[in-house]
Parts: structure tokens; C-alpha cells; sequence
């Protein structure tokens, strides 16, 4: 994958008025919320062809004219539309959903609709099969993105969550944007790396620990985890937890310490890195 996380701090890009008043007569449109910004790459909302990009209609053409009428006003049969047309079952994408990447963050500033859809595509950019070529045209608009994303987490929105997920698949963290929870009701199931017995790991309100799950009895056999303390996390595990921290999430910082912290498997006893293993075990494949 192309890398932009060393790059986000970077992500404002403001251009002179001449240039935006060029911008806006090629496109026949506004600038939108949030300001003029330079969205180079194959997937610049100026020069994209959508005649050539089909959305999960398999339509071409529907997506642009839906941008626009957005962009005037808060549709919300637009923003429905717009979001089964670039996001299929939830789940997938087309090339549609990252040409019209520019343009949601052209309107995110302003639009929680707009920032969550952006989102939403960035978490599923690692399914799709040309997502590294056409993400990487378009690098200058996500570093943009990610900016947006952190300065909305530091006013403390009720969307944080959303907020956080969507900044993590910024930094190409996609195993982890798409499965973190708040950690109010989390369980994650996992194989033993030693003995491949089925362990269910909770951390939530109902405890922070091992099981084994049974479906008659519940979790059995519960082992407490051992947290991580805060000056041991690395890598993505100590840049959420400094994110949360920043902001006042404590909730989801303690979370974080014990998703990134071990576990012993009920069965065999054994001691594993619990983040490292689900990873391991539920990681995306990259087509």
C-alpha cells in the first residue's frame, strides 16, 4: 500500500482565488464547505471521467449529478442514493466510490453526511482490487481527509467512534478500522496460536477476559487479560491510545491497552499477544 500516515500533518493545501474561481467555472459547481483545496491525482473531482466509472449499479453518470445536487443542498434521498450506489451491500466498492472521494472531502467540512461516506469508502478501500492504484492517485485528497478527521475528533463529536475508524483506514490501518468497537460490549473470537482451540476474548462492561464459549453454558473457564501498560504499546496500538488520550476517551484508551495486551488460552494455558493474533487471523487479503 502507498503510505500517508507520515504525511498527515501536512494535509491543508490552501490555492489562491483565481485558482478556485478556474475550478469552479470547469466544473460548473461551488467550492462547498471547508474550503478550496489542491485534489490532485487520477481521481481529482475536476478531471475525473465518469463516463468511464461505473458505481455498484453498474450505472455510469448518476453519481456526479447526486454530487451536486448534495452540494446545493442537504438531500437526504441524494445522500441515500449516494450511498448504496458507491458502497454495495456494505461492503464493497467500485471505481465510482473512489472517484467520488475528492468531492466528499471538498464537502466534509461542513457535511457529517459527506465525512461519514468518505469514511465509510476508506474503510473498504482494501477489497477492492485496483484499490492501490487508484488510492494512490488520489493520496493529497486522503491526506487532506485524514486532517479533517483529527481536527473533528479533537472537538469531542458524539460521532468519535465513526471518527476514529475512518482516520485509521487513513492510515491504511483497514483490519482494525473495520472491526473496533467502543469497548462497551466488544468480544472478538480467536484460535489459540498454541493449541487452535476457539477463544473468545471480551472486553466490555461485562468483564475483560478470556473464555472458552459455550453455547449452553456461556463463556467458561474465564482467565482475566493482562493490559498493557501504556509505555509498552508500539506501533498503531500506542498512536490510538495517544489519540484517545488527546481526547479524553478513556474508555476507549483503557480498551485499547487491553486489546493490545495477552491473553492466556483457557485450554492449554499458554500466554499470546492478543491484537497481534487477531490480526493475524482476520486480516483482509489485499486483491
Amino acid at each position: 500500500m502507498f503510505h500517508l500516515a507520515r504525511h498527515l500533518k501536512s494535509a491543508d493545501h490552501a490555492v489562491t482565488t483565481d485558482t478556485s474561481r478556474s475550478r469552479r467555472r470547469a466544473s460548473g459547481g461551488s467550492a462547498g464547505a471547508g474550503g478550496d483545496s489542491q485534489l490532485a491525482g487520477l481521481f481529482n473531482a475536476w478531471v475525473v471521467n465518469w463516463a468511464q466509472m461505473y458505481d455498484c449499479r453498474l450505472d455510469v453518470g448518476r453519481v456526479p449529478d447526486l454530487l451536486a445536487l448534495v452540494e446545493r443542498e442537504d438531500d437526504a434521498e441524494a445522500w441515500n442514493e449516494l450511498g448504496y450506489r458507491l458502497i454495495l451491500e456494505h461492503d464493497l466498492l467500485s471505481p465510482a466510490s473512489l472517484a467520488a472521494l475528492p468531492w466528499l472531502v471538498r464537502l466534509a467540512a461542513g457535511s457529517m453526511k459527506a465525512r461519514h461516506l468518505a469514511g465509510a469508502i476508506m474503510e473498504r478501500a482494501a477489497s477492492h482490487h485496483d484499490g492501490d492504484e487508484l488510492l494512490a492517485g488520489s493520496s493529497e485528497v486522503i491526506i487532506e481527509l485524514g486532517a479533517l478527521l483529527d481536527r473533528h475528533l479533537q472537538s469531542r463529536p458524539a460521532d468519535y467512534l465513526v471518527t476514529f475508524r475512518a482516520l485509521l483506514a487513513v492510515r491504511e490501518q483497514y483490519h482494525w478500522a473495520n472491526v473496533l468497537g467502543d469497548f462497551g460490549d466488544d468480544f472478538y473470537e480467536l484460535p489459540c496460536p498454541h493449541c487452535a482451540a476457539e477463544v473468545t476474548i471480551a472486553i466490555g462492561d461485562y468483564g475483560r477476559y478470556t473464555a472458552i464459549r459455550d453455547w449452553e453454558l456461556g463463556d467458561t473457564d474465564r482467565r482475566d487479560l493482562r493490559p498493557s501498560p501504556a509505555e509498552d504499546l508500539s506501533g498503531v496500538g500506542r498512536w490510538m491510545y495517544e489519540i484517545a488520550v488527546r481526547d479524553g476517551e478513556d474508555a476507549l484508551a483503557e480498551g485499547i491497552c487491553h486489546l493490545f495486551g495477552k491473553a492466556e488460552c483457557p485450554s492449554c494455558a499458554s500466554v499470546f499477544t492478543i491484537a497481534d493474533e487477531y490480526e493475524a487471523a482476520n486480516c483482509p487479503v489485499l486483491r
